[in-house]
């Protein structure tokens, strides 16, 4: 979704895949905006392209480089801005209902509640200097923004195509997960098609507003298990 909403905007951007290369751009400078998002991998593990990833985001927080974080971006973006990023009391996998701080709803343009999609098992603190922007009533802090950084602890990017992927690559997974904020497969796909329309609304908003922040002209650039854009 993130990637349409570039390309109705007649952004350009590269895709890079640092858990694939093993090693991820380190200078800031290079690029308009950043954009970081989910991986199968935690934060907190020690692989050389996830401390190069560390890297590039405090250079893009010293430069003041516009940086969007979704899920395991949210929560480098966290750790980037000396952050804690530690593990949830319960795994959040699924469709939730999330409310948005009136900051939030100012900035991005954003209902005050929404219902966004999530499949983690840890979770940040707030970053100093950050503020709140989303919280949900399984996971407190499913969003933050300071300055031109803001990171989701959740995914506003997802398809019908990519839930469903994600499904069927993660099945023994939903089988083994437990807790009060898990969907099974069945529950996740239910009402699929309202669920994305629903969502794409939220995105649109999220991303225009973030993309307002761009400078001109752009360089952008995108990668996955991580992205940037």
């Amino acid at each position: 979704m993130l990637r349409d909403h570039l390309d109705d905007n007649g952004i350009a951007y590269r895709l890079i895949y640092p858990a694939e290369e093993g090693a991820a751009p380190i200078d800031a400078s290079r690029f308009g905006g950043i954009v970081v998002l989910g991986s199968d991998h935690s934060a907190n593990e020690n692989h050389p392209w996830i401390e190069d990833e560390l890297t590039l985001l405090q250079d893009a927080i010293r430069r003041d480089v516009p940086v969007l974080g979704h899920c395991f971006g949210a929560q480098m973006l966290a750790r980037a801005m000396g952050a804690r990023v530690r593990r949830h009391v319960c795994p959040n996998i699924g469709w939730s209902p999330i409310w948005v701080t009136p900051r939030a709803q100012q900035l991005m343009g954003l209902p005050r509640q929404a219902t966004i999609f999530n499949w983690h098992y840890d979770s940040f603190d707030i970053p100093a200097g950050a503020t709140r922007t989303m919280y949900g009533s399984h996971c407190l802090n499913k969003g933050f923004c300071r300055g031109r950084q803001w990171g989701f602890q959740g995914h506003l990017e997802v398809t019908v195509e990519s839930v469903r992927q994600w499904c069927a690559s993660g099945r023994a997974e939903l089988c083994r997960a437990e807790g009060p904020a898990v969907q099974s497969e069945a529950q996740i796909l239910r009402e699929l098609h309202e669920r994305i329309d629903a969502l794409r609304i939220v995105a649109g908003q999220t991303y225009s507003a973030w993309i307002g922040q761009l400078d001109r002209p752009l360089r952008l650039a995108s990668g996955t298990g991580s992205r940037y854009a």
